[in-house]
């Protein structure tokens, strides 16, 4: 079944940089109004770039709070709770292990690989730490 997206809140930002590999990778904010992918573990997720701009200045459409595909930082098991790695994919969060990182959703559909494009959910409005 091939990952699918019910947008509740989507916000067009401006993409700090050339974000066309960036599709259905974590975004964070950059500066005002403006998003880049998340390179760190424990950056603060803004939500998931739902285009591909090809160059800085280009609208960057970021689904903010929905169900999005999101590309797996590797295998991720259905209702796992993940938040970003060091690359912008979706990575599994521990409760009470990854206490420096955010959870921004639980995943709808298992990953084989790295790369995979699964449905998640996402909301990113109050990201809460994995405390």
């Amino acid at each position: 079944m091939a990952a699918h997206a019910i947008p509740i809140l989507l916000k067009t930002f401006t993409a700090a940089g050339d974000l066309s590999s960036a599709q259905y990778k974590i975004m964070k904010q950059s500066a005002d109004n403006t998003v880049t992918t998340c390179t760190g573990a424990t950056d603060l997720p803004v939500g998931i770039l739902q285009n591909a701009p090809s160059a800085a200045g280009q609208p960057a459409i970021v689904m903010i709070v929905g169900i999005s595909p999101v590309s797996a930082d590797a295998a991720l098991s259905v209702g796992a709770q993940y938040g970003t790695s060091a690359d912008g994919q979706a990575d599994a969060k521990t409760v009470g292990t990854d206490t420096t990182e955010y959870i921004i959703g639980q995943v709808l559909q298992a990953s084989t690989a790295a790369g995979d494009h699964i449905a998640c959910t996402v909301n990113c409005l109050n990201p809460h730490r994995a405390a």
